[in-house]
């Protein structure tokens, strides 16, 4: 065995090794300098803490998430077909797949179509600080009008909740610090 590889921590996920800024891909050298910065210096996760440490949510469970949801839609987005299913989805991997997803299923009912719109938010927000669940919640509600992450789905991302992309890159800084301080801690 060499050398380096003796030393390097055998529990941290081969991903985690390869790239530990993944959230950030396609963000510019100098930001992605910052931030690296931070994780080398252990200061990710206080700053994000110190940031949204007043932000937890009472939002624990299905029926809460749904009535989450709902409001936010009624408000942004009155005309949109409606949601008949909201949950937190366990079997969502942030790596791997999306932090969230919307479907719409369409089902035969006596001769007409009908389709029954869904939307399965990862369970990593139930503890992630309020602001980062309502950022996922406007984000797959956008969704629901348009399917491409174009000019258009932005615009109403940031008509939905005007910190949207602030939130949106803090809700990755979460991600990196939640995995560098797990990944520390083994």
């Amino acid at each position: 065995m060499s050398r380096e590889l003796a030393t390097r921590p055998a529990t941290m996920p081969y991903r985690a090794r390869m790239d530990p800024l993944r959230y950030l891909r396609g963000y510019p050298p100098h930001v992605l300098t910052q931030v690296q910065a931070l994780i080398d210096a252990g200061k990710l996760g206080e700053t994000l803490r110190k940031r949204y440490d007043h932000a937890g949510h009472a939002v624990r469970d299905d029926k809460a998430l749904f009535a989450y949801v709902v409001a936010i839609k009624d408000r942004y987005m009155r005309k949109a077909d409606p949601l008949n299913k909201v949950i937190y989805d366990n079997k969502l991997h942030v790596v791997s797949q999306a932090l969230g997803t919307h479907t719409a299923i369409s089902r035969v009912q006596g001769g007409r179509l009908k389709a029954a719109r869904e939307i399965r938010i990862a369970t990593v927000f139930r503890d992630a600080p309020e602001p980062f669940l309502e950022m996922i919640a406007v984000h797959e509600l956008a969704h629901l009008k348009h399917r491409e992450h174009d000019k258009g789905f932005y615009q109403l991302c940031a008509h939905m909740s005007r910190d949207y992309h602030q939130l949106e890159f803090d809700l990755r800084l979460y991600l990196t610090a939640q995995e560098t301080e797990s990944a520390g801690a083994r």
